[in-house]
């Protein structure tokens, strides 16, 4: 039996790396396009590349039997705001690039395509409430309402043996890979230095997490339905840089802890229903330990 052929698009930025490795780890053979390729030894193996980009909505021939589209054309990291000051280009690139990417992959064959969307595409909430997948999205940002676009475009090409999929993410953490920074990376440097830090709490899942998440609905048989939630903690800022503080033995203070009831958690039932296990408190705290070490 020939190894199932998945073709990655981000697969060199933060969460792809994960996606990438994942799937190399399961057998996967695994196909990169992107606007530039991998650095020597960015990924444990090699990878095919092929240039890509979002802009050009030129697709590249696509060889594949699974699809995972990670590309987002934005700032990292900041999904308010990150459409730069051209917000109807930052539109047409995202959108119209993504639904090209969508349509080729379907006429060439692709069986399952999986779109990392965001938690972005719910938008503001009551206090507390839970975001649920069957919930009506009401995005308040162009990143939200781009990301809802594509995933309801996604979800429109499923038949005649294709099925969209789209990953509703929160935010990511990990190590960022070769050369690169963490997520945190700046947090931590405050803190050390004796800045002010701002009480925050968020829902948060490790990369690894997002990665099997991805693979474990390329793989599954049968339909799975067009939006899952992937989320898995909620972090505190202030319990962060307390591993940090006893980590360096530093005599900063910690900012107050923030409100955890304001926050929206995101129920992940669906996704655990087929199987879905991520590494919560004990992977977090690993990760950490992890990232001061180096």
């Amino acid at each position: 039996m020939s190894a199932p052929r998945s073709l990655v698009t981000g697969g060199t930025g933060y969460v792809g790396r994960f996606i990438v490795e994942e799937l190399l780890a399961a057998g996967h053979e695994v196909a990169v396009i992107g606007r530039s390729p991998p650095t020597d030894g960015f990924f444990s193996r090699p990878v095919r590349f092929a240039s890509f980009s979002l802009a050009s909505r030129s697709v590249p021939p696509v060889e594949a039997d699974y699809l995972v589209h990670a590309a987002f054309d934005h700032v990292p990291g900041k999904y308010r705001g990150g459409e730069g000051d051209d917000p109807e280009n930052f539109r047409r690139r995202n959108l119209d690039g993504s639904v090209a990417l969508f349509e080729a992959a379907k006429a060439a064959g692709v069986r399952r395509a999986v779109f990392l969307s965001s938690r972005a595409v719910y938008g503001p909430r009551s206090r507390g409430e839970w975001l649920d997948e069957a919930d009506e999205p009401r995005p308040d940002t162009l990143y939200g309402e781009v990301k809802l676009a594509a995933e309801r475009a996604l979800s429109g090409l499923t038949g005649q043996g294709f099925e969209g999929i789209s990953l509703r993410v929160t935010g990511v953490y990990g190590p960022a890979g070769l050369g690169r920074k963490h997520k945190w990376a700046g947090l931590f440097a405050d803190y050390l230095a004796g800045r002010s830090i701002e009480p925050r709490v968020g829902t948060e899942v490790h990369g690894c997490d997002v990665a099997s998440a991805v693979r474990l609905v390329l793989e599954t048989a049968g339909p799975i339905g067009p939006v899952l939630n992937v989320s898995d903690l909620i972090v505190d800022r202030r319990d962060l840089l307390d591993m940090v503080r006893r980590a360096y033995g530093a005599a900063n203070p910690l900012p107050p802890a923030a409100d955890r009831l304001s926050v929206n958690p995101m129920r992940t039932e669906r996704l655990r229903a087929l199987g879905w296990r991520p590494g919560g408190e004990k992977l977090l705290q690993e990760t950490i330990s992890m990232l001061l070490r180096k």
